[in-house]
């Protein structure tokens, strides 16, 4: 698609599309295009043909601005597009005539000079080299795959897998390659030929005045070819409806809401297409007694009056075996303990540390012994924890 210009791209902000600004990241891109994908996947709103709308809109938005080359082009486009020129006129000698246009030639520019470059170049696809006929513009260049749809997953695994590693069955019921005529809509000793239409290109140029728009073909629908013998399982296709199966391999001290990316294992591509990716999330149950801050674990360790007070040497639980910490006299509740080593394990090697809360614990039942044992250690207390307080 990176040498193509279409008509669309006037009319359409596909930075609104996906709700990021013009400057946003490729990182930020793929996000919003994942968030939005799952919210309106048609397997999730089936029957609904406004979130199906939307889906296509939103996929369309990312094969443009997840594209460098092609966003770039883009850009080109909705900056002119803005500054008056596409659909309402042309300057400076019409379409193909390698005029340079400059910020400086539009009266409400505030960009300085800003080089637009070659529109006979840049527009090349668009407007066909001034050429009328079918499929103008693409001799010789071939029709561009068009690349199947992502497809996500969500799998769940105990605390201890996670911070061991492990791997999983999933299971994705879906379009999947057809078997048959893996992938090409033809029936096996056939094959697909170039639509005679569009040449193959999958799209043919309409005039519109000066300019000539970039429509996909109404022959072939974009495909680029025509199938005179479809595939007796597909029924031409390429594609079909079926469960696969997969082993997801987890690694170690994977965390919560991660997202393990499969390639080449989400949706064929139509007319046997490049297929989009998996991508599987992982969702990490919840541990009895550790949680994790980071590549650290946590722990709430109780401790009784004596302990706290006196001082002791307590066991304390980890993922591989029990260690002592040695408690020291006149600790409070809430105090944080770190043991090194102790944590959860990091990628590329190492381990995080275990942070030990302590808790006192406060007895709700006392025999009459420790009572009497109290009321004299009360007695004996000669200092108030309130005196701050001034009561």
């Amino acid at each position: 698609m990176a040498d193509e210009v279409r008509r669309e791209w006037f009319d359409e902000d596909y930075y609104q599309v996906l709700g990021v600004p013009k400057n946003a990241s490729a990182d930020e891109i793929k996000k919003a295009y994942r968030k939005l994908a799952r919210k309106f996947h048609p397997d999730r709103n089936q029957g609904d043909k406004a979130a199906e709308e939307r889906f296509k809109e939103i996929s369309s938005a990312n094969d443009v601005l997840s594209d460098p080359e092609t966003r770039t082009r883009y850009d080109r486009v909705r900056d002119m597009a803005a500054a008056g020129f596409g659909a309402g006129g042309y300057p400076g000698g019409g379409p193909g005539g390698g005029q340079r246009v400059r910020s400086e030639d539009i009266p409400w520019s505030t960009e300085g000079t800003a080089d637009f470059g070659d529109v006979s170049d840049l527009f090349a696809g668009l407007f066909g080299g001034g050429g009328r006929g079918r499929g103008a513009g693409r001799t010789g260049r071939g029709r561009a795959q068009r690349r199947g749809a992502d497809l996500e997953t969500e799998v769940t695994i105990p605390f201890d897998d996670a911070m061991a590693g492990t791997t999983v069955p999933v299971r994705i019921d879906g379009p999947a390659q057809c078997d048959r005529c893996h992938g090409s809509g033809a029936e096996p000793g056939t094959s697909p030929i170039a639509c005679p239409t569009c040449g193959g290109a999958g799209q043919v140029n309409v005039s519109q005045g000066l300019f000539q728009m970039a429509q996909p073909c109404p022959e072939c629908g974009g495909r680029g070819v025509r199938i005179e013998h479809p595939c007796t399982k597909c029924k031409g296709q390429g594609a079909v409806r079926k469960t696969r199966s997969f082993s997801v391999k987890i690694p170690a001290a994977v965390k919560d809401g991660a997202t393990i990316r499969l390639k080449g294992r989400g949706e064929p591509g139509p007319a046997g297409g490049v297929p989009g990716d998996l991508f599987v999330r992982v969702r990490v149950r919840s541990h009895r007694m550790f949680g994790r801050k980071g590549n650290n674990l946590t722990l709430e360790l109780p401790l009784t009056y004596e302990e706290a007070a006196l001082g002791a040497n307590v066991p304390v639980p980890t993922l591989n075996g029990a260690v002592t910490l040695k408690v020291p006299s006149g600790t409070q509740s809430g105090s944080t303990f770190r043991i090194k080593g102790k944590g959860a394990p990091m990628q590329g090697g190492g381990t995080g540390d275990l942070m030990v809360t302590a808790k006192v614990d406060v007895p709700t039942k006392l025999s009459k012994k420790e009572k009497d044992l109290l009321s004299q250690l009360r007695d004996e207390r000669k200092e108030s924890p309130r005196e701050h307080l001034g009561v």
